[in-house]
């Protein structure tokens, strides 16, 4: 089978077998063919089945090499993407064509450093929580963005696709489907909970989206689905609100997903249950926050340690 021939195959069944959503298979889409542009250049003739580990050995070596406009190369975690695409792709011939081709454990993934995850601290939250003005539309939805990112440690698509009957305001949860098609329960917290509230009954509209847009023409259509939100819009508004709060660390929604994770874990929350409220499909996702929690402890561990000691000595 020709390369490109099966890099197209294998899209289409991340779409139609996985549910992968469209920006994943672009993503799939855009590693892959660098690979096949790279190895058209090389061989213009090549299959799949040349595929084999000196040919891996030299494209790894070209994305070493591969310098961008600007001069500077690939960082290891991109190049660690576009092996992870390839990778994929072989396990898709393996798997699910019987076909005969290379490993993928035979291709070696570059070593990277831990994953730094940035959050931001309990006073920061609380801060960056009562920063929109509250007296107008605009703020109360903001104030209501805000509260959910936090309370829910939902990624922002899931946030932008939320429908008002969605959500169980007496029972303070809701349903919302992620990656993959996947099905959780999320849960709002009091706070969450009060400011959505607040939201909806001030809203003079019927519309079906949770989220609205209250900037240009309004349009009343399929029930008011061009008035909602976008995920670029969610992560303008709360850019716009660590800006204003003077926040250390750059805040997008993501920020609010990592905060949501370290909160319930330095809180003593089993990693599984994180897992699960995240919508993390492998476990070994969720461990990257431990390194977060490990750091916390050991600071707690240097304030109260042997200080037992010193109480009974006074």
């Amino acid at each position: 089978m020709m390369l490109d021939q099966a890099i197209q195959e294998f899209l289409e069944y991340l779409e139609v077998e996985r549910n992968y959503s469209p920006l994943t298979i672009e993503l799939y889409r855009r590693y892959l063919r660098r690979f096949s542009e790279w190895l058209a250049e090389t061989d213009s003739k090549a299959s799949v089945q040349d595929v084999d580990e000196e040919l891996v050995r030299r494209y790894r070596l070209y994305l070493a090499r591969l310098a961008g406009p600007s001069g500077e190369g690939l960082k290891k975690i991109t190049q660690t993407y576009y092996l992870i695409a390839l990778r994929a792709l072989l396990r898709y011939l393996i798997v699910q064509r019987n076909l005969t081709a290379l490993s993928p454990d035979r291709i070696q993934l570059p070593k990277t450093g831990s994953r730094v995850i940035k959050f931001l601290s309990s006073e920061e939250i609380e801060r960056l929580l009562g920063s929109p003005d509250t007296s107008n539309i605009t703020g109360l939805r903001d104030r209501a963005i805000l509260e959910m990112l936090f309370s829910t440690g939902l990624r922002v698509s899931e946030l932008t696709r939320l429908n008002r009957e969605q959500i169980d305001l007496e029972r303070k949860e809701l349903g919302v489907i992620g990656k993959g098609s996947k099905a959780r329960v999320v849960f709002l917290s009091e706070s969450a909970a009060e400011w959505v509230g607040r939201y909806l009954r001030s809203r003079e509209d019927y519309f079906r989206p949770l989220f609205i847009r209250y900037a240009g023409a309004e349009d009343i259509s399929k029930d008011g689905e061009r008035m909602r939100l976008t995920p670029r819009s969610v992560q303008r508004i709360v850019k716009k609100y660590g800006r204003m709060c003077h926040l250390q660390v750059k805040t997008s929604p993501h920020t609010l997903r990592h905060s949501f994770a370290t909160d319930l874990l330095i809180a003593g929350a089993d990693i599984r249950s994180v897992q699960e409220m995240l919508g993390h499909e492998s476990i070994t996702t969720t461990q990257v926050y431990t390194h977060v929690t490990d750091r916390h402890l050991k600071e707690v561990h240097r304030v109260f340690h042997g200080k037992s000691k010193q109480v009974k000595s006074e």
